[in-house]
């Protein structure tokens, strides 16, 4: 069997590719974009976290809270040291 490439097979060929080529260019810059807005929104909410966590922690500066129906796993225990 004989295979013969035409002149205007190449070209359509070529064509092809280059869409190709063009069109994950154009995706790739998509998903970057999108992975940058998704990484940007979780910066912006962790820092209104931290933000929030600082606010709290000053307006409770010296303050004592008896914490009732704790979890075991949120308690930490201290060790106990007399003073003389």
């Amino acid at each position: 069997m004989v295979v013969t490439a035409s002149v205007s097979g190449v070209f359509k060929t070529i064509l092809m590719l280059l869409g190709a080529m063009v069109v994950l260019k154009y995706l790739g810059q998509l998903l970057v974009a999108k992975r940058n807005i998704a990484e940007q929104t979780k910066f912006r909410e962790d820092q209104d976290k931290i933000q929030k966590q600082k606010a709290h922690f000053e307006r409770n500066k010296g303050k004592i809270s008896i914490l009732r129906n704790v979890k075991p796993d949120n308690v930490k225990d201290v060790d106990y040291e007399e003073i003389k």
